[in-house]
């Protein structure tokens, strides 16, 4: 459920925001258009929304100026840490993509952006069959993440960073769960969401499932 990452999480979170505005050389292609990235999610977000890997609650921010009721889910400790002193009025607890508080008003939106990826494509579909149980009415999942429009492409980008010396990069790609947009249309059409998605950078695209009413 992507506890296996939270170490690596609570090494990054002082750097973290150093490394999505694009200090890090090796990952600045992955975080490119970071702050429209972030915007796309939240334009896309409504009435209750809970928030998947807040981090150092960079997309916290932009949901709490949009008026939104955000409940944060981190569960790296020092991220938690962080992302509290920049919005202390924002709940944020421990916890995972599949383990989150359900609002007594429902959930209206999940939001997401750089963490999906860590869990398993089976625990993606196990996550997504929940979602669609949690939703209200009209609820949507909206993430953004690095995903590949099929394995070749995927292998096509890893070969690319090692010819770049991205190292690091390439064994991110090879040994993280990124997945495959088919893959994801499967599972989401499965748990009852119409399912659209837009490249935002040559790595990551904005998924955006609505829940069809059944």
């Amino acid at each position: 459920m992507g506890r296996e990452f939270v170490d690596l999480f609570d090494r990054w979170a002082e750097s973290y925001d150093d490394t999505v505005h694009g200090i890090d050389e090796e990952y600045k292609e992955v975080f490119s258009n970071y702050n429209l990235i972030l915007q796309a999610v939240a334009n896309g977000a409504h009435g209750n929304a809970i928030e998947f890997g807040v981090g150092t609650g960079n997309l916290t921010g932009l949901l709490k100026s949009k008026g939104l009721s955000v409940t944060g889910i981190e569960p790296s400790s020092k991220m938690r840490e962080i992302s509290s002193k920049k919005h202390p009025s924002i709940s944020v607890v421990d916890g995972d993509f599949l383990n989150y508080p359900t609002p007594d008003t429902g959930i209206d939106t999940f939001v997401s952006t750089y963490a999906f990826h860590h869990l398993t494509d089976e625990e993606k579909k196990e996550a997504v069959k929940q979602y669609s149980k949690s939703l209200n009415r009209g609820g949507k999942v909206v993430f953004a993440d690095t995903m590949f429009i099929d394995d070749t492409a995927k292998q096509r980008m890893i070969k690319q960073a090692e010819k770049r010396g991205f190292y690091n990069l390439a064994q991110d790609l090879r040994t993280e769960y990124y997945t495959t947009i088919p893959y994801l249309s499967t599972i989401f059409q499965e748990a009852g969401f119409e399912i659209e998605f837009t490249s935002l950078n040559p790595y990551v695209w904005l998924l955006n499932a609505v829940k069809k009413d059944q």
